[in-house]
Protein backbone atom coordinates (compact mmCIF):
# COMPACT_ATOMS: atom_id res chain seq x y z
CA UNK A 1 0.00 0.00 0.00
CA UNK A 2 1.14 3.62 -1.23
CA UNK A 3 0.46 5.97 1.93
CA UNK A 4 -0.10 9.39 0.55
CA UNK A 5 0.13 12.69 1.60
CA UNK A 6 -2.20 15.55 0.02
CA UNK A 7 -1.45 19.23 -0.15
CA UNK A 8 -3.39 21.86 -1.82
CA UNK A 9 -5.07 25.29 -0.36
CA UNK A 10 -8.26 24.27 -2.23
CA UNK A 11 -10.28 22.37 0.18
CA UNK A 12 -12.91 21.01 -2.30
CA UNK A 13 -10.28 20.26 -4.85
CA UNK A 14 -8.17 17.99 -2.67
CA UNK A 15 -11.04 16.28 -1.04
CA UNK A 16 -12.28 15.37 -4.51
CA UNK A 17 -8.84 14.10 -4.92
CA UNK A 18 -8.23 12.01 -1.87
CA UNK A 19 -11.86 10.43 -2.78
CA UNK A 20 -10.27 9.66 -6.15
CA UNK A 21 -7.09 8.14 -5.40
CA UNK A 22 -8.81 6.47 -2.98
CA UNK A 23 -10.47 4.22 -5.35
CA UNK A 24 -7.39 2.90 -6.44
CA UNK A 25 -6.60 -0.35 -4.09
CA UNK A 26 -2.69 0.36 -3.73
CA UNK A 27 -3.02 4.04 -3.00
CA UNK A 28 -4.04 5.07 0.74
CA UNK A 29 -5.09 8.56 1.71
CA UNK A 30 -3.38 9.12 5.08
CA UNK A 31 -3.35 13.07 5.50
CA UNK A 32 -4.28 16.60 3.74
CA UNK A 33 -2.86 19.89 4.68
CA UNK A 34 -3.56 22.78 3.02
CA UNK A 35 -0.52 24.27 3.02
CA UNK A 36 3.58 23.81 2.93
CA UNK A 37 3.51 24.45 6.79
CA UNK A 38 0.96 21.60 7.57
CA UNK A 39 2.74 19.32 5.24
CA UNK A 40 5.95 20.11 6.91
CA UNK A 41 3.69 19.05 10.75
CA UNK A 42 2.09 16.42 8.94
CA UNK A 43 5.22 14.70 7.24
CA UNK A 44 7.17 15.01 10.23
CA UNK A 45 3.71 12.88 12.04
CA UNK A 46 2.61 10.78 9.41
CA UNK A 47 5.95 9.61 7.30
CA UNK A 48 3.70 9.04 3.86
CA UNK A 49 5.71 7.48 1.17
CA UNK A 50 4.53 9.91 -1.71
CA UNK A 51 3.41 13.70 -1.06
CA UNK A 52 1.15 15.44 -4.13
CA UNK A 53 2.41 19.02 -3.35
CA UNK A 54 1.22 22.50 -4.72
CA UNK A 55 2.85 25.04 -5.48
CA UNK A 56 1.29 28.37 -5.14
CA UNK A 57 -0.11 28.14 -1.56
CA UNK A 58 -0.68 30.84 1.67
CA UNK A 59 1.28 30.45 4.79
CA UNK A 60 3.95 28.21 3.26
CA UNK A 61 4.45 27.27 -0.06
CA UNK A 62 4.88 24.47 -2.03
CA UNK A 63 8.76 24.95 -2.69
CA UNK A 64 10.04 25.82 0.38
CA UNK A 65 7.80 22.74 2.00
CA UNK A 66 9.71 20.51 -0.65
CA UNK A 67 13.13 22.11 0.43
CA UNK A 68 12.17 21.54 3.96
CA UNK A 69 10.96 17.85 3.51
CA UNK A 70 13.41 16.72 1.21
CA UNK A 71 16.37 17.70 3.62
CA UNK A 72 14.78 16.51 6.55
CA UNK A 73 13.03 13.20 5.02
CA UNK A 74 15.11 12.45 1.73
CA UNK A 75 13.13 8.26 1.62
CA UNK A 76 9.85 10.42 0.89
CA UNK A 77 8.53 10.62 -2.88
CA UNK A 78 7.55 14.23 -3.88
CA UNK A 79 5.64 15.06 -6.75
CA UNK A 80 4.26 18.81 -7.45
CA UNK A 81 0.36 18.66 -8.45
CA UNK A 82 -0.70 21.49 -9.74
CA UNK A 83 -2.34 24.07 -11.82
CA UNK A 84 1.11 26.33 -12.91
CA UNK A 85 3.39 25.00 -15.29
CA UNK A 86 5.71 28.38 -15.05
CA UNK A 87 9.73 27.87 -15.93
CA UNK A 88 10.32 29.34 -12.08
CA UNK A 89 8.31 26.92 -10.26
CA UNK A 90 9.36 24.00 -12.04
CA UNK A 91 13.31 25.12 -12.19
CA UNK A 92 12.50 25.43 -8.05
CA UNK A 93 10.37 22.42 -7.04
CA UNK A 94 12.88 19.54 -8.73
CA UNK A 95 16.09 21.65 -7.71
CA UNK A 96 14.02 21.51 -3.77
CA UNK A 97 14.34 17.46 -4.56
CA UNK A 98 10.96 17.32 -5.80
CA UNK A 99 11.05 13.82 -7.89
CA UNK A 100 7.87 14.42 -10.44
CA UNK A 101 6.00 17.38 -11.98
CA UNK A 102 2.32 17.00 -12.83
CA UNK A 103 -0.44 19.74 -13.97
CA UNK A 104 -3.91 19.19 -12.64
CA UNK A 105 -5.01 18.62 -16.24
CA UNK A 106 -3.47 14.64 -15.81
CA UNK A 107 -6.75 12.20 -16.30
CA UNK A 108 -6.49 10.33 -13.14
CA UNK A 109 -5.43 6.79 -14.14
CA UNK A 110 -2.06 8.58 -15.67
CA UNK A 111 -1.75 10.63 -12.13
CA UNK A 112 -2.25 6.77 -10.18
CA UNK A 113 0.48 5.33 -12.73
CA UNK A 114 2.49 8.35 -11.97
CA UNK A 115 2.31 7.59 -8.42
CA UNK A 116 3.50 3.90 -8.42
CA UNK A 117 6.00 4.63 -10.69
CA UNK A 118 7.28 8.01 -8.33
CA UNK A 119 7.17 5.33 -5.33
CA UNK A 120 9.56 3.44 -7.06
CA UNK A 121 11.85 5.85 -7.20
CA UNK A 122 11.85 7.15 -10.75
CA UNK A 123 11.16 11.05 -11.96
CA UNK A 124 8.01 11.57 -13.70
CA UNK A 125 7.35 14.19 -15.99
CA UNK A 126 4.11 15.78 -17.80
CA UNK A 127 4.89 15.75 -21.55
CA UNK A 128 4.48 19.46 -21.62
CA UNK A 129 7.13 19.82 -18.47
CA UNK A 130 9.85 17.55 -20.05
CA UNK A 131 10.44 20.07 -22.66
CA UNK A 132 10.85 23.20 -20.29
CA UNK A 133 13.17 20.87 -17.79
CA UNK A 134 15.11 20.00 -20.62
CA UNK A 135 15.40 23.62 -21.56
CA UNK A 136 16.18 24.65 -17.97
CA UNK A 137 17.70 22.27 -15.77
CA UNK A 138 21.91 22.38 -15.97
CA UNK A 139 22.95 19.04 -16.53
CA UNK A 140 25.53 16.92 -14.09
CA UNK A 141 29.03 17.87 -14.80
CA UNK A 142 30.59 16.77 -17.77
CA UNK A 143 32.60 13.43 -17.10
CA UNK A 144 36.52 13.65 -18.01
CA UNK A 145 36.39 9.94 -19.66
CA UNK A 146 34.72 10.16 -22.98
CA UNK A 147 30.92 8.39 -22.85
CA UNK A 148 32.21 4.80 -24.94
CA UNK A 149 34.82 4.06 -21.99
CA UNK A 150 31.70 4.95 -19.11
CA UNK A 151 29.01 2.54 -21.04
CA UNK A 152 29.16 -0.54 -23.19
CA UNK A 153 27.48 -0.47 -26.61
CA UNK A 154 24.18 -2.24 -25.07
CA UNK A 155 24.29 0.67 -22.20
CA UNK A 156 24.82 3.28 -25.20
CA UNK A 157 21.51 2.00 -26.92
CA UNK A 158 19.38 1.88 -23.39
CA UNK A 159 20.76 5.73 -22.46
CA UNK A 160 20.10 7.24 -25.94
CA UNK A 161 16.09 5.41 -25.75
CA UNK A 162 15.81 6.74 -22.74
CA UNK A 163 16.94 10.12 -23.80
CA UNK A 164 13.92 10.04 -26.18
CA UNK A 165 11.51 9.70 -23.29
CA UNK A 166 10.66 5.96 -23.60
CA UNK A 167 9.71 3.81 -20.74
CA UNK A 168 10.99 0.57 -19.80
CA UNK A 169 8.38 -1.51 -22.00
CA UNK A 170 8.95 0.05 -24.83
CA UNK A 171 12.99 0.15 -24.92
CA UNK A 172 12.40 -3.81 -24.18
CA UNK A 173 10.74 -3.76 -26.94
CA UNK A 174 12.89 -2.07 -29.59
CA UNK A 175 15.74 -3.59 -27.92
CA UNK A 176 14.28 -7.32 -28.02
CA UNK A 177 14.89 -7.68 -24.10
CA UNK A 178 13.06 -8.00 -20.99
CA UNK A 179 11.70 -5.28 -18.49
CA UNK A 180 13.86 -6.70 -15.92
CA UNK A 181 17.07 -6.69 -18.13
CA UNK A 182 16.70 -2.83 -19.14
CA UNK A 183 15.42 -2.05 -15.75
CA UNK A 184 19.09 -3.60 -14.92
CA UNK A 185 20.66 -1.59 -17.78
CA UNK A 186 18.83 1.76 -16.65
CA UNK A 187 20.47 1.25 -12.63
CA UNK A 188 23.95 0.43 -13.88
CA UNK A 189 24.00 3.80 -16.49
CA UNK A 190 22.55 5.77 -13.44
CA UNK A 191 25.09 4.53 -11.40
CA UNK A 192 27.84 4.68 -13.91
CA UNK A 193 26.87 8.04 -14.69
CA UNK A 194 26.73 9.55 -11.31
CA UNK A 195 23.03 10.75 -11.94
CA UNK A 196 20.05 10.46 -9.96
CA UNK A 197 17.47 8.72 -12.13
CA UNK A 198 16.36 8.74 -15.42
CA UNK A 199 15.52 12.99 -16.33
CA UNK A 200 19.61 13.83 -15.29
CA UNK A 201 20.38 10.65 -17.57
CA UNK A 202 18.33 11.97 -20.08
CA UNK A 203 19.80 15.62 -19.72
CA UNK A 204 23.83 14.36 -19.70
CA UNK A 205 22.96 11.80 -23.24
CA UNK A 206 21.89 14.80 -24.93
CA UNK A 207 25.00 17.12 -23.27
CA UNK A 208 27.67 14.22 -24.04
CA UNK A 209 26.00 11.89 -27.15
CA UNK A 210 24.58 13.14 -30.49
CA UNK A 211 21.27 11.88 -30.13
Amino acid sequence: MIRLLLVDDQTLFRQGLASLLSLEEDLEVVGQASHGKEAIALTEQLQPDVILMDVRMPICDGVVATREIHQRFPWIRILVFTTFDEDEYIWQSLQAGALGYLLKSTPAAQLAAAIRTLHQGYSQLGSTIAHKVFAQLNPPPPVKNSYQQLLSERELEVLTLVAQGKNNREIARALHLTEGTVKNYVSQILTRLGVRDRTQAALWAKQNISI
